[in-house]
């Protein structure tokens, strides 16, 4: 088999990129910024707030937690979502590097 292209990049790299992928869409931001708002919810309650049809939120909430940002705990025959910290972690550590970089930056290079 042969070498991907994310190969050549640094395990760190990778787990951003899948991370500013999953956040990448609208209708990801709108279900997170749900989750945040609500605290926890059930799939069919993301599913009355958003104009998509089930199957999409479902794949949308299936992004989500394969990247690491929510999680979903299975209550009868539903399941709970709720915001996974460890995965924006990540994020906001990479965020930071970027404000520390422009906070202690000498010059004006552009």
């Amino acid at each position: 088999m042969g070498i991907t292209k994310t190969d050549h990049f640094t395990a760190k790299q990778n787990e951003l990129a899948v991370l500013a992928k999953a956040i990448g869409h609208p209708a990801r931001i709108a279900i997170l910024e749900y989750l945040m708002k609500v605290d926890t919810c059930i799939c069919g309650d993301i599913v009355n707030e958003m104009p998509l049809a089930q199957p999409t939120v479902s794949q949308h909430l299936k992004e989500l937690k394969n990247a690491g940002l929510i999680k979903g705990n299975i209550e009868g025959n539903a399941i709970c979502y709720c915001i996974n910290e460890q995965g924006f972690e990540k994020i906001k550590s990479f965020f930071q590097q970027i404000d520390n970089y422009t906070k202690n930056k000498k010059n004006d290079c552009c």
